[in-house]
């Protein structure tokens, strides 16, 4: 099924989605920084027979306006209250990639009737950050491999070149391409670059040191998803997790941080049968599955 974009305007601002209008279950999908709704076309593929999915653009990124300011927790959070409530969703369930995993944490913190599962898939920056570690901002936007292809690039040629070179397009499948090419634009001094805009990269990443992801227990239906290669690969990277979230399902799936653009299949199981146990009103306590 070929998913529509569409478009919610809301009184200053506009966000852009994809949707799966197939299936009955809500199911909200977001996407980590710096990508866009399209990384979710495998899986919104996958799922869509039996799930009403929606994939948004977060503000900042692919379509969706991109203000100078509002990139903090508080308004991502308003915006998927806006466009939960423009879908006549009560609840959804909720997956969320790398940062979005701690948008989905916070979410579930304050409004905890809106998720119906969690999906995480190796989130970051779970903790609330010291105030020093700002001084270490521009070295992470030059060595984080999603930031790398923000570019500015002096041609389409070499964004392309260093678009193959990371790791989130390892293999350069049809995938990974239609994702790269749908994620760049060319700017109006003739350069190109990654549609997702500076202002949002910096205001995002104070919010994420500023704001803790995870103080309380939750106890909504959660599954972790751990790529081999990801960014999750020590115990005490876990424990957070394992502490606070009371109703928690660990799986491990290979690839790396991006393994729904690397190894789609085995991704897309993992999601389809953890949404299935749900379902089918299946408890989920802490276990580990292999795929």
């Amino acid at each position: 099924m070929v998913p529509l974009r569409q478009t919610l305007s809301l009184p200053d601002i506009q966000i852009s989605y994809l949707e799966w209008n197939q299936g009955n279950v809500p199911l909200l999908l977001l996407h980590g920084l710096a990508d866009h709704a399209l990384v979710w076309s495998s899986l919104g593929d996958y799922l869509s027979e039996h799930y009403h999915i929606v994939a948004p653009d977060m503000r900042g990124h692919g379509e969706s306006s991109k203000p100078d300011r509002g990139y903090t927790f508080t308004d991502a959070i308003a915006d998927l209250e806006a466009l939960m409530e423009h879908l006549g969703w009560s609840d959804a369930h909720v997956l969320g990639h790398s940062w979005t995993g701690k948008v989905a944490l916070i979410w579930a913190r304050q409004h905890p009737q809106r998720l119906r599962s969690m999906i995480l898939v190796d989130p970051i920056f779970v903790w609330k950050m010291p105030s020093v570690m700002k001084v270490t901002f521009p070295l992470l936007y030059r060595v984080l491999p999603f930031l790398q292809g923000m570019g500015p690039f002096a041609s389409y040629e070499q964004a392309l070149n260093q678009a193959r070179q990371l790791n989130l397009y390892q293999g350069w499948s049809s995938l990974q391409q239609q994702v790269f090419q749908a994620g760049i634009e060319q700017k109006p001094d003739g350069g190109w670059g990654s549609k997702f805009t500076i202002p949002a990269r910096d205001q995002i990443f104070e919010d994420v040191m500023r704001v803790a992801g995870l103080t309380d227990s939750i106890d909504i239906p959660t599954l972790f998803i751990q790529p081999e290669t990801g960014v999750n690969r020590k115990n005490w990277q876990l424990k957070p997790y394992k502490t606070y979230l009371k109703n928690l399902q660990l799986c491990q799936v290979p690839g790396n941080h991006w393994p729904f653009l690397l190894k789609p299949e085995a991704f897309n199981q993992t999601v389809q049968a953890f949404l299935q146990k749900q379902r089918e009103h299946n408890s989920t306590s802490e276990t580990l599955c292999d795929v």
